[in-house]
C-alpha cells in the first residue's frame, strides 16, 4: 500500500475523526431510545443493547485518544483497550442470553425498538465500512479494529432487531437470546486475534 501524502494523511485522519463523533453521537442518543423501549417492553435484549451502545462509546473515545497522537506504543494500548471492551460484550452476551432462555423470560412487544434497531443496524454498517476504508488508507490498526466494533454492533443490532420481529409476529421470546450466541463467536474472535498480535 502507498503511503499517502500529508495531505492525504491529514482529509484521512479528519474523517476518520467524523466517523468515530458520527459513532459516538449515534450511541449516546441510542442509549436514551434504549432505555425507554426497554422499560416500556421490560425487554433484556433492548436494556443489553444499551450497554452495547455504552461499549462503543468507550471504542469511539480510545479511537479519537488514538488518533490525536502517533506511535507504536499508543496504538498497541489502543488496541489493548478496544480487546478489552470485545471481552466485556462477549461476556455481557453470553451472561444475557444464558439468564433470559433459563428464566424464559417473555419481554413485550415494542415498536420503537424495532424501529431504532433496524435504522441502527443500517447505520452502523455504513460506519463500518467507512471506518475499515479509512483505517485501511492510513493504515491504522486501531482505526480498521474499531470497525469492526462497530460492524458487530451493527450485527447485533440486526439480532436484537430479528428477536424483536420474531416475538412480536410469532411469538418465538428465545430467538433473541439464541442470536446473542452467534455474537459471542464474533466477540471471543475479535479479542483472541487483537491479543495474539494477528490484526
Amino acid at each position: 500500500m502507498s503511503i499517502p501524502d500529508d495531505t492525504t494523511r491529514a482529509a484521512l485522519l479528519r474523517r476518520g475523526f467524523a466517523l468515530e463523533y458520527a459513532t459516538l453521537g449515534w450511541n449516546v442518543v441510542g442509549i436514551v431510545v434504549l432505555a425507554v423501549a426497554a422499560l416500556r417492553a421490560r425487554s433484556v435484549s433492548l436494556a443489553g443493547f444499551g450497554l452495547d451502545s455504552l461499549i462503543e462509546i468507550g471504542a469511539s473515545t480510545v479511537v479519537v485518544w488514538e488518533l490525536s497522537g502517533t506511535g507504536e506504543e499508543r496504538q498497541r494500548r489502543g488496541l489493548r483497550l478496544i480487546g478489552f471492551a470485545f471481552a466485556a460484550l462477549a461476556v455481557y452476551l453470553l451472561v444475557q442470553s444464558t439468564v433470559v432462555l433459563a428464566t424464559g423470560h417473555h419481554a413485550g412487544h415494542s415498536p420503537l425498538g424495532i424501529v431504532w434497531t433496524a435504522v441502527t443496524a443500517a447505520v452502523m454498517f455504513a460506519l463500518a465500512a467507512g471506518k475499515a476504508h479509512t483505517g485501511a488508507a492510513l493504515d491504522n490498526p486501531v482505526l480498521r479494529t474499531e470497525g469492526r466494533v462497530t460492524l458487530i454492533d451493527g450485527l447485533l443490532a440486526a439480532a436484537v432487531l430479528l428477536g424483536l420481529v420474531l416475538n412480536a409476529a410469532l411469538g418465538w421470546w428465545w430467538a433473541d437470546p439464541v442470536a446473542g450466541y452467534v455474537l459471542v463467536y464474533y466477540a471471543v474472535r475479535e479479542v483472541r486475534e487483537i491479543f495474539s498480535g494477528d490484526h
